[in-house]
């Protein structure tokens, strides 16, 4: 992995995290070591640990930037307003993930290398799961904006396919055939109608 550099205005705690994520997409979770950030990231010896002392800390620090960088993948201007139009709530939803399948390849294989690890590590679960928990609010606002009667169960059907739709592509059978926006909307206008019956009609 080439030494990495940081562009401009990002700090060395964000090139740190970066790194780790770029190490845990390329070389799985062990290959993330204080060492090969200090060297992917062409630091001196020791910044790592300097920064995240220990590897605890070190897989925080992976998992909070994780989390900023997929929040950037739809940023809170391109969010449809409540109730908000149905087209407008497909349109948001097809361009989030389209845009993490087609931009972020790399970040979708460290998220599930850390989802992972997270199931071994309690103290990682809890911080990973608090992070994630930003995502799940305003889904469920969306649902209920949309006339959603279960909001919560809704959402969480709708995170599910998601993820379902993000492994196949970025890890599973599908890596080599990401579906196109259009077909990504047609699924998501699929799945609306389905859980909303008869009021999602004008979901297309």
């Amino acid at each position: 992995m080439a030494a990495r550099t940081a562009p401009s205005g990002t700090s060395r705690a964000e090139l740190i995290a970066d790194t780790a994520l770029a190490l845990l997409a390329e070389r799985g979770m062990r290959g993330l070591t204080h060492r090969a950030v200090d060297e992917a990231a062409g630091l001196p010896q020791g910044s790592t640990s300097n920064h995240a002392r220990t590897r605890q800390a070190l897989l925080e620090a992976a998992v909070r930037r994780l989390a900023e960088r997929e929040a950037a993948v739809l940023t809170v201007t391109e969010m449809p307003a409540a109730p908000g139009g149905r087209g407008d709530l497909l349109d948001t939803l097809t361009l989030a993930l389209h845009r993490y399948l087609t931009d972020h390849p790399q970040l979708l294989v460290a998220r599930y290398e850390l989802a992972l690890e997270a199931t071994r590590r309690p103290e990682l679960r809890e911080f990973y799961d608090r992070a994630g928990s930003r995502f799940r609010g305003p889904l469920v606002a969306l649902m209920a904006g949309v006339g959603s009667p279960e909001p919560e169960r809704h959402a969480l059907s709708l995170i599910a396919w998601c993820e379902g739709l993000m492994f196949s592509c970025a890890a599973g059978s599908y890596h080599a055939a990401v579906p196109s926006r259009e077909e990504l909307r047609t699924g998501f206008g699929e799945l609306l109608r389905g859980m909303l019956g008869p009021q999602a009609a004008d979901f297309a």
